[in-house]
C-alpha cells in the first residue's frame, strides 16, 4: 500500500504534467468505480452530490463528518482522491479539519 506522500506526490504529479488534468466529482462509491473503470486517473469529492444522493441538503450539516468519510473510503484505492468537505463544515478550517481526517483513510 503506498504511503500518503506517495499519494500526494502523484496527485501533484497529474497536476504538473502538459494538458488539461480533467478530475470528475462522483457523488458515491458507484459512480467513483465507473468513473475509475473509465479511465480517470483521478477523483474529487463533491459535498452537493452526496448529499443529494442521501436525500439531504448540502452546507447545513445534514450529512455528517463520518458519513463524508466513509463515502470517501469506499472509492477506489487505485485513485487518488481530492475532498472539499463542506458538507457539515462551513468554515475553511472545518475543511482543513476534515482534509487532515481524510489523510488517515490509508
Amino acid at each position: 500500500m503506498r504511503t500518503y506522500a506517495e499519494k500526494a506526490a502523484a496527485f501533484r504529479a497529474l497536476h504538473d504534467r502538459p494538458g488539461a488534468f480533467v478530475i470528475p466529482n462522483p457523488w458515491d462509491a458507484g459512480t467513483a468505480r465507473l468513473l475509475a473503470a473509465l479511465g480517470f486517473e483521478a477523483l474529487a469529492t463533491t459535498s452537493l452530490g452526496l448529499a443529494n444522493a442521501l436525500g439531504r441538503e448540502d452546507g447545513i450539516g445534514a450529512v455528517s463528518r463520518e458519513e463524508v468519510l466513509a463515502n470517501c473510503r469506499a472509492n477506489p484505492e487505485r485513485n487518488p482522491q481530492s475532498s472539499g468537505g463542506r458538507t457539515g463544515a462551513g468554515s475553511s478550517t472545518g475543511c482543513s479539519i476534515w482534509t487532515a481526517s481524510s489523510e488517515r483513510l490509508g
